[in-house]
């Protein structure tokens, strides 16, 4: 009975261990956003100030605030395709302003396709250089240069426009990395600042999103708030975000 006991015994503090780990896991992640709250709070000098949760932006010096905006945020939500997947949060911590560009081109990554023909039902083929696809109109698609286009019957090359994407009967057709229809201006809005890994401050065409969590990660301001932040936030200005 006594080895009994001490095995129960041990048991239970395994699984008190156990339910001990997995509630300081899930407290990690608030703790960390008040931590980067409390230092953001704590700084000295000039800096930017994001909480995603209140979806506000605020510019400061010191204990002033200089600017403050409403912002759109990451929607939280996960997209999945053949084995990848992508969490389209804003992502809590410090980072710093590492780059500036007025009228920013945006090259799409792979999710906006993935995400572009589960919401058209569309399926998708990604597009590399080389002899093509066949379309079924017995014209073969194909890249030339920086461009993406069709080899008519009579061998004359009639470019997709780059502000269109590459949709032939029920299939979307995604462009190599470099050509001009993987690049769309004007998503961004007037300018952009970035903070690393893919993630930025920008404008955006879609100002009814501003206040919403409706990005894929990165925050997004009016056309008004990303050019005074341009104008005004110097190359590695600190941006706290929790």
């Amino acid at each position: 009975m006594n080895r009994i006991s001490t095995l129960l015994g041990a048991l239970a503090l395994l699984v008190a261990g156990a339910v001990s780990r997995a509630s300081a896991q899930q407290a990690e992640a608030p703790t960390r956003a008040a931590g980067v709250r409390e230092a953001a709070a704590h700084a000295s000098g000039r800096r930017i100030v994001v909480s995603v949760a209140d979806r506000r932006l605020w510019w400061m010096n010191g204990r002033d605030t200089l600017f403050a905006a409403p912002i759109a945020v990451g929607t939280g939500d996960t997209l999945r395709y053949r084995g990848r997947a992508w969490r389209f949060e804003t992502p809590r911590g410090v980072r710093r302003v590492i780059r500036k560009e007025a009228n920013p081109v945006w090259t799409p990554p792979d999710w906006h396709y993935v995400e572009l023909a589960r919401d058209s039902g569309w399926s998708m083929v990604r597009l590399d250089p080389g002899p093509g696809v066949m379309l079924a109109d017995s014209t073969r698609l194909v890249v030339r240069g920086d461009r993406v286009g069709r080899v008519l019957r009579d061998g004359t090359f009639d470019p997709v426009p780059p502000d269109e994407e590459v949709i032939f009967g029920l299939t979307l057709y995604v462009p190599p990395i470099g050509t001009a229809n993987r690049r769309i201006a004007g998503e961004l809005g007037p300018y952009k600042l970035e903070l690393g890994d893919g993630y930025m401050l920008h404008g955006t065409p879609h100002q009814d999103s501003i206040g919403q969590a409706a990005t894929h990660g990165c925050i997004r301001l009016s056309d008004e708030a990303i050019t005074h932040l341009y104008r005004h936030v110097p190359l590695g200005t600190p941006v706290y975000i929790y």
